[in-house]
């Protein structure tokens, strides 16, 4: 028996799965002690199921507390250590604009204060090579400084670092001699790359979410050990695989896109169960939206990412952080986003959110700003009883005045007009973040399948794929807790990369296969912790580049010794791969590695089950009863059907406009798209105007040339 907990900045939700069967529950996030809403949710599931904690033979966390910490900058008080003269790379960066003609440009603030980076007497070259020894006696001085500070936590970042990590080490040992209470986070360990910039920015925020996380996981797995859990709970990374606890106390930042993580995992096997090669993963939670291009079966992955932009869309405007994550683009577009009108008297909506409290107005906790959520309950789009698997019971006039006052009065609108206006706009801003997102990667949008989950998406879905020329929509089956589905499907893996230049004229293969030989053991470790009797498979991957370039690319290196035969061939790859990339290889200048990469894997991957997808018009599904919802068309009330969606059968059809209802969500069919259920349980929905579309398209394209 499994279970699955995925903590959201709003809701947190928990899925059970024994053999085939499946419960999942939905409950307000506790921000306080997010373990209260998980030990809660987990047994009510229980006695649910008629099932005891010793039952749970796996238990899995994704959790928002190390985002949350980072962007509200609610962590530690925390300090830097880094070498003599660089305090302030953490503000300098990489001396760049990310807006270059704005002349009011605003940059992000360092996680780390001035008055907080101090500067250790040390120098390493890029070869590992000592300069200037550590001078001890200035590391213990800085001890007693910082405990006068009330510092919690130490982030240590020294140059080149990666080739020569002892005197990173060396710091530790005295800190927890002479200040034994502090935590420390050494680059070293946790991103072991060249490029001190944002080595520097990885290891500080590591440092700066580690108590407040370590915390918060040791409490939940003692009262879960409490209850009767029988082993320790697993972790969901950003990377999309699963960890020990052991990971997340010491490498927290792993976890900063552990949510959104597990919902790219359920796109990716509800693509593989539907042979969708193309899919947009949408997921539409309280708090944000996540969007993620999965193009032959496998989630784009990135080495890095950005948190807290000061600019939404623009590259660069945020903190760098250096780990193994899944490429997706966030922005502030839930069902909690906060709408109102702005300098320009227009209607905007988020980033911010109203989160789990006080919640949307319509929750009745003292919200009073208007909410994506007090828009579908003004508009009939949700059930007021069964919304949040019936945990709040929304007060639809609650949500109709708080639009009223804040909306409508400022926009000439009336309530209903305003909260489709509040709709359209946050549905716009989706399409927008999906257009850039695919321009940034060189896809095109139309040409995927959207797979769309979370509590909110299901009711955005047709209309966002609609603004993006998108023919199909897949609501997979639990769809409201779909992110915590994922979990479930994820591998136990562990990814590690170091930084070792090497040119490969002249390549140590000594040297190279000590490194591999020293990652392998360092990521086993990790997976057989949380797999000790699995057999473990590995993927190596080598970042080059040619002499004289600033960026690399990835080439696979297969298994086996690394001696000249196989850097002949890693050279033969190289090649190829700059060639498919750029359209030609320089034969001319030398290839050079700049890092190198291990992972493991627990266990060889899970065959998906093929699902099916009836084609036709079928036979009509028998409605349930009829919803009074707004037309924005038509600019009136109107009656139309709803759908319970477990009672659809997979030769029935149905058309919008149209509800299908369950407990954790709802999903909007408009006019124009056909739905049904698959055969495993997917609803789909296809948009029967898109040949229309295509032609009128395609017609324009022939009269502007």
């Amino acid at each position: 028996m499994r279970v699955a907990v995925d903590v959201g900045g709003t809701f947190t939700d928990i899925v059970l799965e024994r053999d085939e069967q499946r419960w999942s529950a939905k409950l307000l996030t506790t921000p306080d002690t997010p373990e209260t809403a998980v030990l809660q949710g987990i047994e009510e599931l229980l006695g649910v199921a008629g099932l005891g904690w010793p039952d749970v033979s796996l238990l899995i966390l994704g959790t928002t507390l190390a985002t949350n910490a980072l962007i509200e900058r609610k962590g530690a008080r925390t300090a830097l250590l880094t070498t003599a003269g660089f305090r302030d790379l953490v503000e300098i960066g990489l001396e760049d604009r990310f807006a270059q003609y704005d002349i009011f440009l605003d940059k992000p603030q360092p996680l780390v204060p001035r008055p907080w980076r101090y500067g250790v007497t040390e120098r390493v070259d890029a070869r590992g090579q000592v300069l200037t020894p550590l001078d001890e006696s200035q590391v213990i001085a800085l001890a007693h400084e910082l405990l006068a500070e009330r510092i919690e936590s130490v982030a240590v970042c020294l140059l080149h670092s990666y080739a020569h990590p002892a005197h990173e080490r060396r710091i530790r040992e005295l800190l927890e001699q002479h200040a034994p209470g502090l935590w420390v986070s050494l680059s070293s360990d946790v991103c072991a790359e060249i490029r001190e910039y944002p080595r520097l920015s990885t290891v500080s925020a590591n440092a700066y979410v580690q108590p407040q996380v370590s915390g918060y996981l040791r409490r939940l797995n003692d009262s879960a050990r409490a209850r009767g859990l029988r082993g320790e709970p697993f972790l969901m990374t950003s990377g999309g695989a699963i960890a020990t606890l052991q990971t997340g106390v010491e490498e927290p930042v792993r976890l900063v896109e552990s949510g959104p993580a597990g919902g790219a995992i359920l796109a990716q096997h509800v693509a593989e169960q539907t042979g969708s090669a193309h899919a947009l993963s949408f997921d539409m939670g309280g708090t944000t939206a996540k969007i993620c291009y999965i193009d032959d079966f496998e989630p784009q992955i990135s080495r890095s990412f950005e948190f807290g932009r000061v600019h939404r869309h623009l590259k660069g405007s945020g903190l760098p952080i250096r780990i193994p994550v899944i490429e997706m683009v966030e922005i502030g577009a839930g069902g909690g986003s906060i709408a109102r009108v702005n300098h320009l008297g227009v209607v905007q909506v988020g980033p911010d959110s109203a989160g789990s409290l006080p919640g949307p107005a319509a929750y009745g906790n003292g919200g009073e700003l208007p909410t994506v959520t007090d828009a579908h309950a003004t508009l009939g789009t949700v059930t007021p009883e069964r919304f949040a698997v019936g945990k709040v019971s929304l007060q639809p006039e609650l949500a109709q005045r708080a639009i009223q006052a804040h909306l409508a009065e400022g926009t000439g609108l009336d309530a209903p007009q305003a909260a489709q206006a509040i709709i359209d706009i946050v549905t716009e801003n989706m399409a927008n973040a999906a257009r850039v997102h695919a321009s940034e990667l060189g896809k095109a949008a139309e040409e995927h399948t959207l797979i769309a989950f979370g509590g909110a998406a299901p009711l955005h879905a047709a209309p966002l794929a609609r603004k993006l020329g998108i023919d199909r929509v897949i609501i997979p089956e639990s769809a409201g807790v779909g992110s915590a589905v994922g979990f479930l499907w994820a591998p136990i893996a562990y990814q590690a990369v170091r930084s070792f230049h090497q040119r490969l004229d002249g390549i140590d293969h000594a040297g190279v296969q000590r490194m591999l030989d020293e990652l392998s053991a360092s990521v086993d470790a990790v997976v057989r912790r949380a797999a000790p009797d699995t057999r473990l498979t590995h993927k190596r991957v080598v970042y080059m580049r040619y002499s004289g370039q600033g960026h690399e690319i990835a080439v696979d290196l297969p298994d086996g010794p690394f001696d000249a035969a196989a850097s002949a061939a890693l050279n033969t790859a190289f090649a190829q791969r700059y060639a498919q990339l750029y359209g030609r290889s320089l034969p001319h200048v030398a290839p050079e590695a700049v890092s190198w990469s291990v992972a493991a894997q627990a266990g060889e991957r899970r065959a998906r089950p093929q699902d099916h997808i009836a084609t036709g018009p079928g036979t009509a599904a028998r409605a349930a009863g009829t919803r009074v919802v707004y037309d924005a068309a038509q600019a009136r009330w109107i009656d139309i059907p709803y759908y319970e969606r477990q009672s659809l059968d997979p030769e029935q059809t149905l058309t919008g406009p149209a509800l299908v209802v369950e407990d954790e969500t709802t999903t909007y069919v408009p006019p124009g798209f056909l739905a049904r259920r698959s055969r495993l349980g997917s609803l789909v929905l296809d948009d029967t105007h898109a040949p229309q579309r295509r032609q009128a398209d395609a017609a324009n394209k022939d009269h502007a040339s």
